[in-house]
């Protein structure tokens, strides 16, 4: 990974050796490279890793889970970094709002430092696109799932990620809106040329069948 490479590099690459649990290993020989836009799906039962796969991505893993490998983004080599500076996103199937803030507020908190009428453009432009605008000041206590989630979403990308990992965000919604979901998470995905790593249980979920790992049980 370099930052010299004269074609464009993978948005997104991943060359893991190892990643090994106190009670074994979890992954090994695992290895991605996502181009601006592309979704990857990982999908395994639950202690395959998956959720550590992402963990070792943005640098938030448990202690005494050890990870062997490198991370990229944008072809610059992040995986020392520490996690605000590696632009990766993460996105929970719970949306973590905070209760103390309005809706506009939530967002806000996510927007880089900047003049403030911009940072205060950038949320409207936000609350938008994610059909919020009627309820910026509202309490997030009195929105619905659907808004919720939604809401998370743009708080997101408000970051200005380059990668999002989506750990299981739809799993809460009911079959309707997690339609939905799925539709404007990957239409923003591709919209914004990032790249996408999916950790989920349905087959419904997956965006493209192309970019698809299934993974084993942990190994002793």
């Amino acid at each position: 990974m370099t930052d010299t490479a004269t074609a464009a590099p993978p948005v997104l690459q991943l060359q893991l050796r190892l990643l090994r649990a106190p009670s074994g290993v979890l992954l090994q020989d695992f290895a991605l490279a996502l181009p601006a836009g592309a979704i990857h799906t990982v999908m395994g039962p639950s202690g395959s890793g998956k959720s550590s796969l992402l963990a070792a991505l943005c640098g938030t893993l448990e202690p005494g889970i050890r990870f062997e490998g490198q991370v990229g983004v944008d072809g610059m080599r992040v995986d020392a970094w520490p996690i605000q500076r590696r632009r990766i996103g993460l996105l929970l199937q719970d949306d973590l709002l905070f209760a103390h803030m309005t809706v506009r507020e939530n967002l806000l908190f996510a927007v880089p430092a900047g003049p403030q009428a911009q940072r205060a453009q950038a949320v409207q432009l936000a609350l938008d696109e994610v059909e919020l605008l009627p309820w910026a000041d509202a309490d997030p206590a009195t929105l619905s799932g659907g808004q919720r989630a939604r809401a998370a979403l743009a708080r997101a990308l408000l970051a200005q990620p380059r990668v999002l990992l989506l750990d299981e965000p739809f799993s809460k919604l009911d079959a309707p809106l997690r339609q939905r979901m799925r539709d404007l998470v990957w239409s923003a995905v591709r919209r914004r040329g990032l790249a996408a790593v999916l950790v989920t249980h349905d087959a419904a979920d997956v965006a493209d069948a192309q970019r698809l790992s299934m993974l084993g049980a942990p190994q002793a």
